[in-house]
């Protein structure tokens, strides 16, 4: 185990118990998801409320490749305030992650929320995404689209939230443990949560970006958990995607931090492999094994002295 992991890894005995214990295909209890639910209707955007350009007509997804932008004073205050939304929204979702809930309950409430602080719910309508938040739940690796299925005992759900606030987006997600969840899921939540903590304690001026996948490879191979690779942190401002993009695996793609940059990490870790297939919906994102994965992300903002988290909750 490097320094880094001795000094940072809060949990070294759960996992070193976990480890000893998992037996070989070994996934613990939990429903898997092999289709997507009933879908509702678009929920509407009064026409007050500032609305992004693909609100207006179909557009791809941004592009992640270029320069990244270096923000001003202004643009630092306009993303702050979009992320402490988005971070509170989040927080306001985590109370309804109980049995009983539907994640279709759960974005409407999201969508009440952003509306009320006169916000647009980012994800929808992007490259088509019908709904207001992505919900993930147990093999879901992410892009949930929600729906009618009730969450159940032992569920853990990702619930990504992003708003667009006086021309800024604001981008974050967590995993939530609903009602009594088994020793495996408890375990990849706080592992997860701890390779996030990690990774933003890694930012800082002239750093490279490749170091936050290089240290992500290293805590899987320590954790025993795998990363899936096939998405990505990103740049993130007045656009929702954008450069730089993070890599959530060893890489050797040039780059550094700069101050006034603001990007999102956002690892995806599971127990299985890495493997995931999209569902008929074009969205939602499956681990090819049926293994569960958990998922955290924040939007950072480099500063001088290091980062800043713009999407923590503030008491």
């Amino acid at each position: 185990m490097s320094i880094l992991l001795k000094c940072l890894l809060p949990q070294k005995s759960l996992i070193r118990n976990f480890i000893l214990r998992k037996g070989k295909g070994d996934a613990g209890k939990y429903e898997k998801i092999f289709a997507p639910g009933q879908v509702s209707k678009e929920r509407t955007v009064p026409e007050w409320i500032p609305k992004p350009p693909y609100y207006y007509k179909k557009m791809p997804p941004g592009s992640t490749i270029g320069t990244p932008e270096i923000k001003n004073i202004d643009q630092i205050q306009g993303m702050r305030l979009s992320g402490q939304l988005a971070a509170n929204i989040l927080q306001e979702c985590r109370a309804l992650a109980v049995i009983g809930k539907s994640t279709n309950e759960i974005d409407a409430r999201a969508h009440e929320l952003i509306i009320e602080a006169n916000a647009y719910p980012s994800p929808l309508r992007y490259a088509g995404f019908p709904k207001s938040i992505c919900t993930s739940v147990n093999n879901v690796a992410c892009h949930g689209i929600p729906d009618d299925r009730q969450l159940i005992d032992g569920d853990i759900i990702n619930i990504d939230v992003t708003v667009y606030l006086n021309g800024y987006h604001g981008d974050c997600s967590e995993t939530f443990l609903v009602g009594d969840v088994d020793e495996h899921g408890r375990y990849l939540v706080e592992a997860t949560r701890t390779c996030l903590d990690m990774c933003i304690s890694l930012c800082g001026p002239d750093v490279s970006f490749n170091k936050i996948g290089k240290f992500i490879q290293q805590y899987c191979e320590e954790t025993k958990l795998e990363s899936i690779v096939d998405f990505i942190g990103h740049g993130i401002g007045s656009y929702f995607h954008g450069p730089p993009e993070i890599y959530h695996y060893h890489n050797n793609i040039g780059g550094k931090m700069h101050p006034g940059m603001t990007f999102t990490i956002e690892p995806i870790l599971t127990l299985g492999e890495s493997d995931i297939a999209l569902l008929e919906d074009g969205w939602t994102a499956i681990s090819l094994d049926g293994a569960r994965s958990a998922q955290f992300e924040h939007t950072i903002l480099i500063t001088e002295a290091g980062a800043e988290v713009l999407t923590k909750v503030h008491e």
